[in-house]
């Protein structure tokens, strides 16, 4: 027999030869089935129609399976078992009992906004798996692209827009920066400063020069920072500022993971940019019910502060 030509067994109709087999009788399966005996006869009828073979002989009490019926039954169970678990399990991910969801951000939302989004998560939803991955904006863009991860927290400095032709950005808040200086600092009684006003100090930062982007986001015209030391993490960072090795800009979402040993000064108005932070997915892509609840989750924790 041709590909084409193949018969369709649609799950109904197996499901009605199943019930019939177990009874056998018509009757009593379309009493199961909540069914007319006529509405039974036709589905058999139709299924041997398409088979091209009969499936059961009709006796003056019932039915009982013929050669090709005895054949099909074992398939026809193994069938609707196989539908059943995939039902039970798209059920589970719809009610988010299974899963998983695999999570991207950036250092300094690693500081609070995420763990603490992960774990209002986590307690509503203990079978979904869970992954984070901590990573800057340009790689964790690159994972998301990859379908290395579901959804990413990342951020853009004025000056460098997300392609919101590529991601779908749920604008999640606004952080500005602030400098944090060793206690002893000649500034840290001071409400605010100026960038001008720490033209003297050495700044601790992620990496040198314009290639740093906090320095980038926050530099006026004209201001050239001294770096004398560069540190990756942001434990490192404060800790060299807290020892009176230099000054440093924070994210306003790193601030919980400030030593108490140092102080936090507000920039000016005019000198303190604004970093936009988004939970990003891929535009175009589905987006599972566990992504959908992270994201309300995230929106949820960014407005609490």
């Amino acid at each position: 027999m041709a590909p084409d030509s193949l018969p369709v067994m649609q799950p109904h109709s197996l499901d009605v030869f199943r019930t019939v087999a177990r009874h056998g009788s018509i009757t009593a399966a379309a009493r199961e089935l909540r069914y007319t005996q006529s509405a039974v006869s036709r589905q058999i009828a139709a299924l041997e129609a398409d088979l091209g073979v009969v499936l059961f002989d009709r006796l003056p009490r019932g039915v009982a399976l013929t050669e090709p019926g005895r054949c099909l039954l074992p398939h026809a169970e193994a069938v609707l078992e196989r539908l059943d678990t995939v039902h039970r399990e798209l059920d589970a991910l719809r009610g988010l009992g299974a899963g998983r969801l695999r999570v991207g951000a950036f250092p300094t939302a690693m500081a609070a906004l995420v763990p603490r989004a992960l774990a209002a998560f986590r307690a509503a939803h203990r079978q979904v798996a869970l992954s984070l991955v901590e990573g800057r904006t340009p790689v964790l863009l690159e994972r998301l692209l990859a379908g290395d991860a579901d959804l990413a927290v990342v951020t853009a400095p004025p000056d460098q827009p997300l392609d919101a032709g590529r991601f779908d950005l749920r604008h999640l808040l606004d952080e500005r920066l602030l400098v944090a200086v060793p206690r002893d600092h000649r500034l840290a009684r001071r409400r605010t400063v100026r960038l001008a006003e720490l033209g003297d100090d050495s700044f601790v930062t992620g990496s040198t020069g314009a290639d740093d982007p906090l320095m980038r986001a926050a530099m006026p015209p004209g201001f050239r920072p001294r770096i004398d030391i560069v540190a990756a993490d942001w434990t490192g960072k404060l800790g060299c500022v807290a020892a009176g090795l230099g000054v440093a800009l924070v994210p306003a979402l790193a601030v919980r993971a400030a030593p108490a040993d140092l102080a936090l000064l507000r920039l000016h108005p005019d000198d303190a940019p604004v970093r936009r932070v988004y939970a990003a997915t891929v535009a175009g892509r589905h987006r599972s019910p566990a992504v959908d609840r992270l994201l309300d989750g995230l929106a949820t924790q960014a407005r609490a502060g």
